[in-house]
């Protein structure tokens, strides 16, 4: 009997082992999933825009990124010319929102975008230094010689447009700097170092106190169109496409209207 019992002892602990080493199908047992499998990876979405959207696509990448939790929206401002050169000479960009049709009519005849589509307007008003120290009253100011005055380059949609108004309205301007985008001229106008620019009316808007704006009767008839397109190369065809949509959607034209920006 003792040996019988040893061997009955012998054989359940080898049945505890087998069953110790298998799992429910009869094979190896697997670790448990790690959490870091489940986490989709994240998906970067490269804009370039026009300088002067900058604080409304701050706010429409953030709530872009809200309802689209995988993905990470890289935004890129500048001159909108020098943008659409960029992505003519291969960087890497999904979406492009320019201030003026003609940067973006560069990017389609390169073959890089398909059809953009209009998403917002803008017009350019008169702007001066919180107070006004020079005085300055309207556009025939920025012909003194006398006043520190800064104007977009020609080059850069802003730049173009402020020509057009300068022009239609019969003014030779004096500018003692002009700057690669609105943002540059806005800067020196908030810090003091010239007294008047034309800017956008949006930039008058987010700069708040820091500066003053001067309505420009004859700006309502220079009116710069800003289009948006995803790129022929994107990494990602489709999350290019869902947030030129957003953009053009309710909810980016609520947002571009809360900056001043005009219907399309």
């Amino acid at each position: 009997m003792p040996r019988a019992a040893a061997a009955v002892g012998a054989l359940a602990a080898l049945v505890l082992a087998g069953c110790a080493s298998s799992g429910a199908n009869g094979g190896t047992a697997s670790p448990a999933p790690s959490d870091a499998t489940d986490d989709a990876e994240a998906t970067t979405l490269t804009v370039f825009a026009a300088a002067s959207l900058t604080e409304a696509f701050d706010e429409l990448a953030e709530r872009f990124e809200a309802e689209h939790p995988s993905v990470d929206v890289a935004l890129s401002y500048g001159g909108s010319a020098a943008l659409a050169q960029q992505v003519v000479e291969g960087a890497p960009v999904d979406v492009f929102a320019s201030a003026a049709e003609p940067p973006m009519q560069t990017v389609v005849d390169a073959g890089l975008a398909g059809d953009p589509v209009v998403f917002a307007t803008n017009t350019l008003e008169l702007v001066v230094p919180a107070g006004n120290p020079a005085g300055v009253t309207g556009l025939d100011d920025l012909a003194d010689a006398d006043l520190r005055i800064a104007l977009c380059d020609a080059s850069v949609p802003c730049g173009a447009a402020s020509v057009k108004l300068l022009e239609q309205e019969g003014v030779v301007a004096a500018p003692d700097t002009l700057e690669s985008d609105v943002k540059a001229v806005l800067t020196k106008v908030s810090l003091g170092e010239v007294d008047a620019a034309l800017v956008y009316r949006t930039d008058v808007i987010a700069a708040g106190d820091e500066v003053e704006g001067i309505e420009v009767p004859g700006a309502a008839s220079v009116v710069n169109r800003y289009p948006i397109a995803a790129l022929a190369e994107a990494g990602d065809a489709d999350t290019a496409a869902d947030f030129v949509v957003f953009v053009t959607g309710d909810a980016g034209r609520a947002v571009l209207a809360e900056a001043g920006f005009g219907k399309p």
